[in-house]
Formats: structure tokens, C-alpha cells, sequence
């Protein structure tokens, strides 16, 4: 493989082929700007993804390879991941293609278990037809989580706003029993070292909000934040952690009181996606902190409705890529200076002048 220091290998799932995923992959990748910053590798075939190209008159150009030590800097590389064809028909639920879509994720997460590209980046899939014996997971977190190194956490992001959430994929009538003292406080501790060492914020300011209306009101409309919530926080804040909360939800974003913080940890899937998308305006990335490896993605799902019509807005992918290499390049730094205590300090001294 020929690459550059400075060049990172960004690879590429290529999600539901009869979704929204293919297109916007070849339209971040058209722009040849992209290709100063990285060098993308599709797990695929270069025969479908050329099929898509044609359908869309992309103008992106395409370089097959069959092995990774083939990939060539500057260029949209595609790995054939299979030989077969197979029929796409834009719009469709298809389970072929969803077997296709979980062939593109399991080889790239391999690859980047194995180090062989520097970050993952993953098109949308459809949680229905990529269920199978082989293939049991909700999604790409939960089997990220199983294959790599950490303790997953969800933290959509947008320039400087960040919503993680305590609880993911799970039924709303469960939240509550999922909400533990062990939970919460893995959780904290996590996104905690992603803002330090992916985000370079040295001190990070947490904010928790509560599950129930008016965060219990004192407990008369729930028992969650009295009993579990606020004394779980105060232990650790006592620890040295800046967290705070947990606060009501439903004014919080409203009255721009999440400016104050590094990041909000939302207690359930919607409580923080529903304002975080209202305020990204599309060009919000979905992160997978916590784990050794950085994988992002768009904050949007298939779009079967739009799929094929070259409709596609293709900004939330390109975001993705942009931030995957700026928490490549952050995570690196923080490596660096931890191991070199010195750094630390001129970078200290340097923030008096």
C-alpha cells in the first residue's frame, strides 16, 4: 500500500444499496478536495458501485482493488468484498441487500480491528433486513461494541454540540429499570475520556437530564431522579467530575442552556435525538465513542422515499468523514502527549503567552 504520513485511509460500509447510503458516498467523494484529506476505500464490488454511479452520472471516478495492500492514495478505491451480482431496485426493502449491506460492515470492521484503514465511516442500513442467524444485533453499535475494545456510547455531534445517551436502542417502557448507578456512572466516565482525549477539551462540563416531566419535581411525578439520578451524580462530581443535573429536559435546549456544557447525556434515544437533529439542520454525525477504534456515520437512516432520485443531500456524510479524521488526528495527539509528560507542560505554558 502506498501512503502518505498525513494521508488517512478512511473506510467505507456501504450500507443499504437500495437506500441513500451509495449516493451520498459518491457525492462527498466527487469533490477531489476530499481526496487531499484521505483516502476512501468502499467495502463492496466495483461493479455495483459502478451501477450506481451510472444511475446518479456521477463523476466519480473509481478504482477496483481485491486486496487492501492495493489501495492507491488520491484515489476512490473499492474493495470487491463480493463477486456475485445482484439486483438493486432504489426504494425497496430488500433482504438480499440487506445481507449485502452486513457483508460491507463485517469486513471493514475487520479491517479496522486489524488496523488495516485508520477510521470507519458507515452509510445507513435498515435494522429489519439485516437480521439473521449469523447477524442478531439492532445495529452497527451494538456489534462494534462486541468486536472492539471499550464500552460503546452513542454521542451525536455538531460543531460544539454533543448528546450522548444513557440508554440507546431499547423500548421507552424499559428506560427506567435500565437507569443504575452502574450505567450511569460508565457512562459519564466514558463520554469523559472522549472529550478529553477525542475532543482535546482538557476540563469537559457534563450535563444529565432527567427522564421524567420537570425532572420528577422533587419526586412527585417519578422517583428516578431522586432516588437514582441525583445521588449517583453527586458521587461523581464528589470525584472530581464536572457533571451537573439532572435538569428538565424540556426547556433545557429550548433556552440555549446546553451552550454551557461540553456535552448532554439525554437518558433515552429520542429525549436527545429529537432536539439534537431539530438543531443540526442535516449535518449532524452520529459517533461511536468509547471504543479503541473511531467509527462515525450520517445522522440519517436509508430514505428509501428519496432513494434512486438523485435527491440525496450528502451533507451529514461528508461531516462524518470530516470528523473521523479530526478525532484520528486528536486521539493521536492525546497518545502522544500522554506519553510524553513534557508536552503537557509546554502546551501549559504556552496558553499564559
Amino acid at each position: 500500500m502506498i501512503k502518505k504520513a498525513e494521508n488517512i485511509i478512511v473506510g467505507i460500509s456501504i450500507g443499504d444499496l437500495n437506500g441513500i447510503g451509495s449516493e451520498v458516498v459518491l457525492k462527498t467523494f466527487e469533490d477531489s478536495r476530499m481526496l487531499e484529506l484521505c483516502t476512501p476505500v468502499i467495502f463492496a464490488n466495483v461493479k455495483t458501485i459502478s451501477f450506481v454511479r451510472k444511475s446518479f452520472e456521477s463523476t466519480a471516478m473509481l478504482h477496483g482493488i481485491d486486496r487492501l495492500d492495493q489501495v492507491v492514495v488520491g484515489k476512490i478505491n473499492v474493495l470487491n468484498v463480493w463477486r456475485e451480482g445482484f439486483d438493486i431496485n432504489f426504494g425497496a426493502n430488500d433482504e438480499t441487500v440487506g445481507k449485502y449491506a452486513i457483508k460491507s460492515f463485517v469486513a471493514a470492521t475487520k479491517a479496522l480491528k486489524e488496523g488495516l484503514i485508520d477510521v470507519l465511516v458507515t452509510a445507513p442500513i435498515n435494522k429489519y433486513n439485516i437480521q439473521s442467524e449469523e447477524f442478531k444485533f439492532p445495529g452497527h453499535t451494538d456489534y462494534l461494541d462486541r468486536e472492539l475494545e471499550g464500552n460503546a456510547l452513542m454521542l451525536m455531534v455538531q460543531d460544539d454540540l454533543r448528546v450522548g445517551l444513557l440508554t440507546d436502542h431499547i423500548p421507552v417502557n424499559e428506560v427506567a429499570k435500565h437507569l443504575t448507578e452502574s450505567l450511569i456512572t460508565q457512562k459519564i466516565e466514558t463520554i469523559k475520556k472522549t472529550l478529553i482525549q477525542d475532543f482535546s477539551i482538557n476540563k469537559p462540563k457534563i450535563a444529565v437530564l432527567g427522564l421524567n416531566p420537570h425532572a420528577g419535581d422533587g419526586g412527585v411525578i417519578g422517583k428516578e431522579e431522586e432516588e437514582i439520578l441525583k445521588p449517583t451524580l453527586k458521587k461523581i462530581f464528589d470525584k472530581g467530575t464536572l457533571v451537573f443535573g439532572p435538569f428538565p429536559a424540556d426547556g433545557f435546549f429550548g433556552s440555549n442552556q446546553y451552550e454551557k456544557y461540553d456535552a448532554i447525556l439525554a437518558t433515552y434515544h429520542d429525549q436527545g435525538l429529537i432536539p439534537f437533529k431539530t438543531l443540526s439542520f442535516g449535518k449532524g454525525v452520529n459517533y461511536t465513542a468509547g471504543l479503541n477504534k473511531i467509527r462515525t456515520s450520517p445522522d440519517h437512516g436509508t430514505a428509501y422515499e428519496i432513494a434512486g432520485k438523485n435527491m440525496a443531500d450528502f451533507n451529514s456524510f461528508k461531516e462524518a468523514v470530516y470528523l473521523a479524521i479530526d478525532i484520528f488526528h486528536s486521539r493521536n495527539q492525546y497518545e502522544s502527549i500522554s506519553q510524553n509528560p513534557m508536552k503537557i507542560r509546554e502546551k501549559q505554558e504556552e496558553k499564559k503567552y
